[in-house]
């Protein structure tokens, strides 16, 4: 599996923001996004407001624009609404995630970094995303087990520029760890780490107190970086064809 140049030396850690108007949530989350914990930028990749369940949206963008003061700020959608992760039958997910990038835009938000809630990926969302000037956070280096075998999804071994069907690229950063998967493999790391988390996880006390300790023990193992300074070192990643396929190399 080749690997990026100079890379296996950095960590960086992104969080799925699925609850941004959850005061409880969205407090601790704020939080920890000021402190920066061991040194750590958490890329904050928050879901737009559902109008159809009645979001606050003017509350979401004073949120989502106090979160930018802080860190790049990313986009995560959930394709059915604030409890569907992965698109439900029916969905046209290229214009879900277009009316979304387009709704950011015209409130002046421009995130630039995304992941598909549920790791959901497919062709037409990844064009959508390049057309956008995106980079993606949706590919993983694992499987989920959750996931069916053949549900659309990205399985990558390290970054990579994925060249798609209409000849446009667009650079993916996969999430390597989850909080558990950390908490198993700390001492026995290798390569690049992207931890990922989600928001709802630091209204834990277990959890909570678990992501503090991992990162400073990460931090021992790996330097920061924020998620630009990533996609920055990893420009030149190898290009790899893709058409839809759920693993990659």
């Amino acid at each position: 599996m080749a690997s990026v140049d100079g890379l296996d030396r950095y960590a960086v850690v992104s969080c799925h923001v699925e609850r941004p108007l959850d005061d409880a949530v969205w407090s601790a989350f704020e939080q920890l996004l000021e402190r920066r914990p061991a040194g750590f930028v958490i890329t904050p990749l928050l879901r737009p407001p559902h109008a159809a369940s009645g979001e606050d949206e003017e509350l979401w963008l004073e949120r989502a624009r106090r979160a930018a003061q802080h860190a790049p700020l990313g986009h995560h959608t959930h394709w059915g609404g604030p409890a569907q992760a992965r698109p439900p039958a029916g969905v046209d997910v290229g214009a879900v995630i277009g009316d979304e990038i387009q709704w950011l835009r015209t409130r002046g938000l421009a995130p630039r970094w995304f992941c598909g809630g549920g790791w959901y990926l497919d062709v037409p969302v990844a064009e959508a995303l390049a057309a956008a000037g995106y980079v993606d956070c949706s590919a993983t280096t694992f499987r989920q087990r959750y996931l069916a075998e053949d549900a659309p999804r990205l399985q990558l071994p390290a970054p990579r520029r994925v060249r798609l069907p209409s000849g446009a690229t667009l650079l993916e950063l996969p999430a390597t760890h989850s909080l558990g998967m950390l908490g198993r493999g700390i001492v026995r790391l290798r390569g690049l780490v992207h931890l990922h988390f989600h928001d709802w996880e630091l209204v834990d006390r277990r959890r909570a107190l678990a992501l503090h300790g991992l990162l400073r023990a990460l931090r021992l193992r790996r330097r920061p970086l924020a998620i630009d300074e990533l996609a920055e070192l990893a420009a030149d990643a190898p290009e790899i064809a893709w058409d839809g396929a759920t693993i990659a190399g």
